[in-house]
């Protein structure tokens, strides 16, 4: 996989020193398997930093990459230079020990048990709730950890586990995988997948004639999804999508309409915002925040702001609360479910979508 620096871009002074500029540097895959979900954070980038004023005297800010293998990489080298960074994407925090690491994406300090029962809280409202899960994942390091965790979840809610199937990350065929999902038959088809992975296996099972009753998706791309017949009714995470509740915020009101403009002219196959678009976007909010409260771009400085400060964000409030500096618990995150092409948040209910409930054949 190719890795670039995709924003590198300098910001005007606001406060402090407007001679000055600020180079803010991130690393994104725009190829390969993450390419679909990378190039949405580049567009959102390129959106907040048109905007954005900062407070700088010769200094780089640093922004993670996209995933979990590629932040933990990047971790490493800001902690090497005593540097802070921010990042939206990294799903295994026991991973992250750097002290000026902050995760700005929402994701839960215990991933592996407040997301699958967030999933399992979510289907026990469907029409038939389900008895029987097959938890699927590929082996990419979040995914893989999430969906481990997702085997002691269910074990403890009494669900009946009737198939345990592993894959290389960047896999290309799942035959073999959609003919054992269907002779297992579950009720539930727990899916730990990132970018394309999911929509391959739905696809595959599609030619075998099968369809789960309900398939959840960890971290899909949610363009391709939302365009495939075979994915529809699908479950996945979010943190925010383009309606109310979350529309009524002026700033992510804002900032939808731009990305929906700037998104289409990218040529992406959603320009929708959701997960990943308002996570990138919160990065930079948490970004500008931090700066203008500290009252410098000093690294240390602009971390201790943080762990003493709350960021309200268009995903809700980020706070840095625990040794690795993720959230307790799973506050940000909602189920969302590809219903006539779009996606709508089903669960919870103070979050649903108008009129929106969680379907399912």
């Amino acid at each position: 996989m190719k890795h670039i620096f995709a924003l590198l871009i300098a910001a005007l002074v606001a406060t402090l020193a407007q001679a000055q500029t600020v180079k803010i540097g991130s690393t994104l895959a725009l190829t390969g398997p993450l390419s679909a979900t990378g190039m949405i954070h580049k567009v959102a980038g390129e959106i907040y930093v048109e905007e954005l004023m900062l407070t700088v005297d010769k200094v780089d800010l640093l922004i993670g990459p996209y995933a979990t293998a590629n932040i933990v990489a990047a971790v490493g080298v800001a902690q090497r230079y005593n540097k802070i960074i921010w990042h939206h994407t990294a799903g295994v925090p026991s991973l992250l020990k750097y002290d000026m690491q902050f995760p700005t994406g929402g994701l839960p300090a215990d991933p592996e048990v407040s997301l699958p029962e967030l999933v399992f809280d979510a289907v026990a409202h469907a029409p038939k709730a389900p008895k029987t899960v097959a938890i699927v994942t590929s082996k990419f390091p979040s995914v893989h950890f999430i969906s481990v965790g997702a085997r002691e979840v269910a074990k403890k809610r009494g669900l009946q586990e009737v198939a345990w199937l592993e894959w290389e990350f960047g896999n290309r065929d799942f035959g073999a995988i959609a003919a054992r999902v269907k002779e297992a038959n579950p009720e539930l088809l727990f899916i730990g997948a990132i970018g394309v992975e999911g929509l391959l296996l739905v696809d595959a099972l599609r030619k075998i004639d099968y369809t789960p009753p309900l398939h959840f998706h960890m971290f899909p791309a949610p363009g391709p999804m939302a365009k495939s017949p075979a994915a529809q009714r699908a479950l996945a995470l979010t943190t925010f999508e383009q309606h109310p509740p979350f529309t009524n915020n002026p700033v992510a009101a804002a900032f939808v309409k731009t990305y929906n403009e700037r998104a289409a002219k990218a040529g992406l196959p959603d320009n929708a915002v959701e997960l990943q678009a308002a996570g990138s976007f919160a990065t930079w909010q948490t970004l500008e925040a931090a700066v203008n409260g500290a009252k410098s771009i000093e690294d240390k400085a602009l971390a201790a702001w943080l762990k003493k400060h709350p960021v309200d964000t268009i995903i809700g409030t980020l706070r840095w609360e625990t040794p690795s500096n993720y959230m307790p618990g799973a506050r940000l995150y909602k189920i969302k479910q590809l219903q006539d092409g779009k996606w709508l948040v089903v669960w919870p209910q103070e979050f649903t979508a108008p009129g929106a409930k969680l379907l399912a054949p």
